[in-house]
């Protein structure tokens, strides 16, 4: 058996290692099956993207498409004409395709018109905010392929609630496959290469509603620069914000320390060392959890509901005034980390089995 996976943005690259190294293990085990790697090039920076391939056992991709920088629209079809290049040389019997973004839905849609079985890691996810272009890949992408792989029950019930139990589309809970990654690859964390403070708050911001927009990107850094001078934060810096901090000449504060975009085993152990998270990413959220963290959520919601309902996370947009009330929050939170939300760190095994089970049936 054969599977092509597409990835092209760094989460998938994390994701990919985990089910990578099931897909390994498993044929190694005796079952017959290869993969194939497709990188878009949707992330292109080095640090975005090969820093992944260098330093977890990722295989390398067979084909890089270098896509990148464009429209969303153009982004997308110059990916569907390329990948389906690809399936035509390769013939696979999967394709398998990780979370929201454009290499998501191309993979999918190049799969689907070829009549390829298609697996969606990740699937059933929903913000309900269909301005959120993450938003449409992922509810396109479930209604086109063959096995729907959730992360949690809340994902299922979701899709249960758009009429999937009458579709010819299996779904099944998997299991979170980032904590996965997390449990491969904590013992592998490794300091950056910069002075750390002691005590720190560790933050991400690159979505397009945040950084677009001048006056939310003013306002929280107006934010953190504030929460800095009581707890230091650290901020490995997205291109995307960067170039906006640039054009909008947003003043950073002295006890913000920012750095350069940081490899996956670095960001375990900014993780594994910081006092709280602030985020506008959707992985972070989760892997803030993993490490016994709170998150201070910069989005007006979020896909991982239990987190908020669970007293884990709690969002709070770009308002100024939030983010303030967040960290005062944050402090003092008592939240039970050890609940099991997310599986016990076996869902990429389950997943190569599920795709393995549904070939042979």
């Amino acid at each position: 058996m054969k599977i092509v996976t597409v990835i092209g943005a760094r989460p998938q690259f994390i994701k990919a290692a985990a089910i990578s190294d099931a897909i390994i293990r498993s044929a190694a085990n005796g079952n017959d099956v290869e993969e194939v790697v497709i990188h878009t090039g949707q992330h292109y920076d080095p640090n975005m993207s090969d820093v992944f391939f260098n330093e977890m056992n990722l295989p390398k991709p067979k084909y890089f498409l270098d896509i990148n920088g464009l429209s969303h629209g153009a982004m997308t079809g110059q990916m569907l004409e390329e990948v389906e290049k690809v399936l035509l040389e390769e013939k696979p019997d999967w394709v398998l395709v990780y979370g929201d973004t454009n290499s998501t839905l191309a993979g999918a849609l190049a799969a689907s018109k070829l009549h390829i079985k298609i697996a969606h890691v990740e699937a059933g996810l929903r913000s309900f905010n269909m301005r959120m272009p993450e938003e449409v890949n992922r509810i396109l992408t479930d209604r086109i392929s063959t096995l729907l792989l959730c992360p949690t029950q809340t994902a299922v019930d979701n899709l249960v609630k758009e009429g999937y139990d009458n579709l010819d589309i299996k779904v099944e809970v998997s299991g979170d496959v980032m904590l996965d990654a997390s449990n491969l690859f904590v013992k592998h964390s490794r300091k950056p290469s910069f002075d750390i403070p002691d005590q720190f708050i560790l933050s991400t911001i690159h979505r397009a509603e945040n950084t677009n927009e001048k006056s939310k990107l003013s306002d929280i850094f107006r934010a953190i620069n504030e929460v800095a001078e009581q707890t230091a934060v650290v901020l490995p810096l997205h291109p995307r914000t960067k170039s906006y901090i640039a054009k909008y000449d947003i003043k950073i504060g002295d006890n913000v320390h920012i750095i350069d975009p940081v490899g996956y085993l670095e960001m375990i152990y900014l993780l594994q060392n910081c006092s709280m998270v602030f985020t506008d990413s959707g992985g972070l959220q989760k892997e803030a959890y993993f490490f016994k963290k709170f998150c201070v959520t910069m989005r007006e919601e979020t896909e991982w509901v239990e987190l908020v309902e669970h007293g884990a996370n709690i969002l709070v947009g770009s308002d100024y005034n939030k983010i303030k009330e967040a960290y005062s929050k944050g402090t003092n939170a008592k939240v039970d980390f050890e609940k099991n939300l997310y599986g016990y760190g076996n869902a990429s095994d389950s997943i190569v089995k599920s795709i393995l089970d549904f070939t042979i049936k």
